[in-house]
Order: structure tokens, then sequence, then C-alpha cells
């Protein structure tokens, strides 16, 4: 890893005439969180898809975990990735789609049984492991793609709506994980419209609006206005900075 967990310099991304990001400049530290917020349709899952390799630039670069993303190899043994829609295989247990994705990582048999257990226990589903995907309600297949996402211990964590579908105990597994996971000098790349997840853990914010940065900073300086020092909310920063429109939500 180098100091820098990503940096990309003019990522764009065009789908033909449609330009869905435009000369994203990033530069986020290790160890660190980062909020990433926008409206629907800003760019936010086609930024995430590029830095994980699942979309290619049309133009700039980047690197993740200090690998150029033009190298699929180096970068996705690195990464892991939570979409909002978890990849899952209906017809597994959750078990089994976690030995699955453990072989995929090529992480040894023993050490693979002992964090599948860990993480199981620590989202409450140990007792229902053995249980078809298929049975599972939505924050159970939200917490197994969780625990694919984290399982061989990536240096760059990409999580895309993590608390969707989950009940506030489970909500909060996913705060308690993120910050655990930063103190061992992993990476989040935090994607929600949960404000409130990301004023608690984010180290820096960015706004994503019609595929262009358009404000970045700590969530204490993004509240405070420059010229009187009123305090805002990150939902009065969000909604200022997207000409009001929003899809950020309070945690309720």
């Amino acid at each position: 890893m180098t100091d820098r967990a990503i940096e990309t310099r003019n990522l764009t991304k065009r789908y033909g005439d449609e330009t869905a990001v435009e000369g994203l400049e990033l530069a986020i530290p290790a160890g660190s969180v980062y909020g990433f917020l926008g409206p629907n349709g800003a760019g936010k899952t086609t930024t995430m898809r590029m830095l994980t390799t699942l979309t290619r630039p049309t133009d700039g670069t980047a690197t993740v975990a200090g690998a150029n993303v033009a190298d699929r190899d180096a970068v996705v043994s690195n990464v892991g990735y939570l979409p909002e829609e978890p990849p899952l295989h209906a017809e597994l247990t959750g078990r089994e789609q976690l030995r699955y994705i453990a072989g995929l990582r090529d992480l040894p048999e023993s050490e693979a049984e002992a964090r599948i257990d860990d993480l199981l226990d620590r989202f409450s589903l140990a007792g229902d492991a053995d249980k078809r995907i298929s049975a599972y309600s939505k924050g159970m297949k939200q917490k197994v793609g969780i625990i694919q996402a984290m399982l061989h211990d990536p240096d760059v964590l990409f999580l895309d709506e993590p608390t969707s579908g989950l009940d506030p105990r489970a909500a909060r597994t996913v705060r308690d994980t993120i910050a655990d996971l930063t103190e061992g000098d992993a990476t989040v790349f935090l994607s929600t419209h949960i404000l409130p997840v990301v004023d608690e853990l984010a180290d820096t914010v960015g706004v994503l609006y019609d595929g262009r940065l358009v404000t970045e900073g700590s969530p204490d300086h993004l509240k405070t206005r420059a010229e009187a020092g009123d305090e805002r909310t990150l939902e009065d920063v969000f909604l200022e900075v997207t000409g009001g429109i929003g899809d950020a939500a309070e945690e309720g």
C-alpha cells in the first residue's frame, strides 16, 4: 500500500454521448473512511465500478491500493466490493456461499473457516448459516454480501449502501465494523444515502453531482459556513450543492 489508497486523475466515463463521470480527481489516504454522496444518477456506482475494475474508464487514470485499475489482477486481490445488490447464489447456504468466495480468493481452508465463523458470529448469522440463501430476508442477504466483501481482509473496501435492509442492531454492527477496519489501516470507500452514517464515520466527504465532484472536505468543515460560522447539517450541505435535488435520508 502507498500512503494514498485511492488516487484518480481526470477519471472519466462516457457511454456514447452521455457522460456518467467527468474529470474526477480523488486523493484518499490509506486508513481513512471516504463518504461518497450524490443523488441517484450522479455517477457514484459508475465510479465504484471503475475503481474496482468492473468498468473501464474512457479517459484519465486511477490507482487503488497502489495498483493501476488497468491491471485488474493487481487491483482485485487487494479490494473488496459490496454492490447495492450483493451477488449471491440462492441455491447455496450462507456458509457455502462464503466458502465459495474464500476459494475464489485462494484463502487457506483453516484461515477461511476461522474468518467465516468469526464474521457470521459478528453479524448474528451463525444460527442461519446452514440455511439456503433463497430463504434469507433482504437484511440477511445484505449481511452475507458484506461478509464476503471483507472476507479476505482487503486493503480497500468499497461499500454501496451497506446498511440497506438492515435493522438498527445490524446497521450498528456495520458501522462498528467500518470503524474497526480503519483502525487496522484498511480504507473504506462508502456510498450511502444515510447521511448520519457518513457524518459519524467519514474522515472526508465528497459529493458527486451530474458526474462531477462538486464539494469535498471533512464533515465538520462542510457543515460550517465560512462567512458566519453557522452550523449546518450534512443534509443542508448536500441539498445546497446539488441544487436541492436529493435522495439522502435521515436514518430512522
